[in-house]
Protein backbone atom coordinates (compact mmCIF):
# COMPACT_ATOMS: atom_id res chain seq x y z
CA UNK A 1 0.00 0.00 0.00
CA UNK A 2 1.29 3.21 -0.44
CA UNK A 3 2.35 5.74 1.76
CA UNK A 4 -0.15 8.84 2.28
CA UNK A 5 1.12 12.39 0.78
CA UNK A 6 2.12 14.65 3.21
CA UNK A 7 0.11 17.45 3.68
CA UNK A 8 1.47 20.75 3.02
CA UNK A 9 0.62 24.05 5.10
CA UNK A 10 2.79 27.16 3.81
CA UNK A 11 3.73 29.60 6.61
CA UNK A 12 3.12 27.27 9.57
CA UNK A 13 5.53 26.35 12.48
CA UNK A 14 6.07 22.68 12.51
CA UNK A 15 6.95 20.16 15.31
CA UNK A 16 9.22 17.50 13.53
CA UNK A 17 10.34 14.11 15.18
CA UNK A 18 12.68 11.47 13.99
CA UNK A 19 12.97 8.50 15.43
CA UNK A 20 16.58 5.66 15.81
CA UNK A 21 15.54 2.54 14.07
CA UNK A 22 14.15 0.08 16.48
CA UNK A 23 14.45 3.10 19.23
CA UNK A 24 18.30 2.37 19.57
CA UNK A 25 20.12 4.83 21.40
CA UNK A 26 22.35 5.78 18.24
CA UNK A 27 22.22 9.20 19.58
CA UNK A 28 23.80 8.74 23.13
CA UNK A 29 27.06 10.08 22.96
CA UNK A 30 27.58 13.77 22.54
CA UNK A 31 29.84 13.40 19.65
CA UNK A 32 26.79 11.85 17.64
CA UNK A 33 24.34 14.76 18.56
CA UNK A 34 26.91 17.40 17.63
CA UNK A 35 27.06 16.09 14.04
CA UNK A 36 23.67 15.98 14.11
CA UNK A 37 22.91 19.94 15.03
CA UNK A 38 25.79 20.83 12.73
CA UNK A 39 24.53 18.94 10.02
CA UNK A 40 21.11 20.89 10.72
CA UNK A 41 22.66 24.47 10.53
CA UNK A 42 24.14 23.02 7.40
CA UNK A 43 20.62 22.64 6.03
CA UNK A 44 19.76 25.90 7.16
CA UNK A 45 22.69 27.39 5.46
CA UNK A 46 22.20 25.97 2.02
CA UNK A 47 18.07 25.78 2.11
CA UNK A 48 17.29 28.30 4.18
CA UNK A 49 15.61 26.46 6.76
CA UNK A 50 13.95 28.42 9.55
CA UNK A 51 15.00 26.73 13.10
CA UNK A 52 12.73 27.98 16.01
CA UNK A 53 14.17 25.58 18.49
CA UNK A 54 16.03 21.76 18.74
CA UNK A 55 16.38 18.93 21.60
CA UNK A 56 18.45 16.01 20.68
CA UNK A 57 18.04 12.88 22.73
CA UNK A 58 19.67 9.76 22.80
CA UNK A 59 17.26 7.97 20.75
CA UNK A 60 15.06 10.70 18.76
CA UNK A 61 15.12 13.96 17.81
CA UNK A 62 12.47 17.03 18.30
CA UNK A 63 12.82 20.20 16.29
CA UNK A 64 10.97 23.61 15.33
CA UNK A 65 10.82 24.99 12.41
CA UNK A 66 8.97 27.66 10.20
CA UNK A 67 8.30 26.71 6.81
CA UNK A 68 8.29 30.22 4.93
CA UNK A 69 6.21 28.95 1.64
CA UNK A 70 9.23 26.99 -0.38
CA UNK A 71 7.31 23.62 -0.55
CA UNK A 72 10.94 21.33 -0.55
CA UNK A 73 12.66 23.67 2.07
CA UNK A 74 11.83 21.23 5.03
CA UNK A 75 12.39 17.71 3.19
CA UNK A 76 15.69 18.73 1.93
CA UNK A 77 16.74 19.98 5.04
CA UNK A 78 15.72 16.68 6.91
CA UNK A 79 17.07 13.87 3.74
CA UNK A 80 20.34 16.17 4.29
CA UNK A 81 20.54 16.11 7.96
CA UNK A 82 19.28 12.30 8.41
CA UNK A 83 21.40 11.35 5.77
CA UNK A 84 24.70 12.42 6.33
CA UNK A 85 24.02 11.42 10.14
CA UNK A 86 23.41 7.77 9.18
CA UNK A 87 25.84 7.78 6.87
CA UNK A 88 28.74 9.17 9.14
CA UNK A 89 27.66 7.03 11.94
CA UNK A 90 27.53 4.12 9.94
CA UNK A 91 30.73 4.15 8.29
CA UNK A 92 32.48 5.01 11.87
CA UNK A 93 30.73 2.39 13.77
CA UNK A 94 31.42 -0.44 10.39
CA UNK A 95 27.55 -1.01 10.70
CA UNK A 96 25.15 -1.36 7.81
CA UNK A 97 21.26 -1.07 8.25
CA UNK A 98 19.01 1.49 8.70
CA UNK A 99 19.64 4.65 11.10
CA UNK A 100 16.31 6.38 10.82
CA UNK A 101 12.90 4.77 11.76
CA UNK A 102 10.06 5.12 9.20
CA UNK A 103 10.12 8.53 7.91
CA UNK A 104 9.87 11.70 10.60
CA UNK A 105 6.69 13.07 11.82
CA UNK A 106 5.57 16.70 11.27
CA UNK A 107 2.98 18.29 12.56
CA UNK A 108 1.68 21.89 11.98
CA UNK A 109 1.40 23.93 15.30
Amino acid sequence: MARAKRHYIPGQVWHITHRCHQREFLLKFAKDKKRWIQWLFESKRRYGLTILNYVVTSNHIHFLVVDEGVRETIPKSIQLTAGRCAQEYNLRKKRKGAYWEDRYHAVAI
